[in-house]
């Protein structure tokens, strides 16, 4: 039986970069649960899913397997039986792993996928509704999170460096209409756990964000 590590969140918390680093400083997995959900999206756009008709969806997630290998420590996504992690960059790939990732039947598809890692190796896992849904029963839950204000600032600063135009105000709408959406959908809303640790990154490095999880880490 593996060791779980839940880190739920907000977007824009940091969450991955989060994860990313206690995994590597526990010598644990990183299992980028955003990944499978993007998987599945190459699925449905080699299938040519019309995402507008969820029968359709539903029906294109009947037999199809998702899986995570690692190799050489590096994540890799397989979509039946094929690598298909370069095509995870793709941004039409991002846009159809969205409008789908909150319709029960996918989220069931790949439920068992990301319990099974755990079961079998120790891991962290960042997203939504880990702690709630995924892993209930996970040996650590982290609740992290920051202000509106501070996301956007580090959303504003990632896009700068990227050398895109952005706007910091619209910027922050964005987030705070992610978040009611996140809180208000009906399947796997984003919630607290009850037995999460709320950590509020706002003030705080992502050096003393990562050494505050890995203390619960024994």
């Amino acid at each position: 039986m593996g060791f779980s590590v839940a880190i739920d969140g907000p977007a824009g918390a940091g969450k991955s970069t989060i994860a990313r680093l206690v995994a590597e400083e526990k010598g644990f997995i990183y299992v980028d649960t955003g990944a499978l959900y993007r998987a599945l999206g190459v699925h449905f756009m080699e299938q040519g899913i019309d995402l507008s008709k969820e029968d359709e969806i539903v029906a294109a997630c009947v037999g199809v397997h998702v899986d995570i290998k690692h190799v050489a420590g590096v994540q890799q996504v397989f979509l039946n039986g094929k690598n298909v992690t370069e095509q995870l960059r793709d941004e039409a790939v991002g846009k159809v792993a969205s409008a789908t990732a909150s319709i029960f039947q996918v989220r069931q598809t790949l439920l068992a996928v990301q319990r099974n890692l755990a079961k079998e190796k120790d891991v962290v896992m960042d997203g939504r509704d880990i702690g709630t849904e995924i892993l209930p029963d996970a040996n650590v839950k982290i609740f992290l999170t920051a202000s509106v204000t501070v996301r956007a600032a580090r959303r504003y600063e990632e896009l700068k460096k990227q050398g895109m135009a952005c706007d910091i105000n619209k910027i922050e709408e964005d987030i705070k209409a992610r978040d009611l959406q996140d809180t208000k959908r009906a399947v796997a809303p984003l919630r607290q756990a009850e037995d999460a640790i709320l950590i509020d990154s706002s003030d705080l490095t992502i050096e003393q964000v990562v050494a505050e999880i890995v203390r619960y880490i024994k």
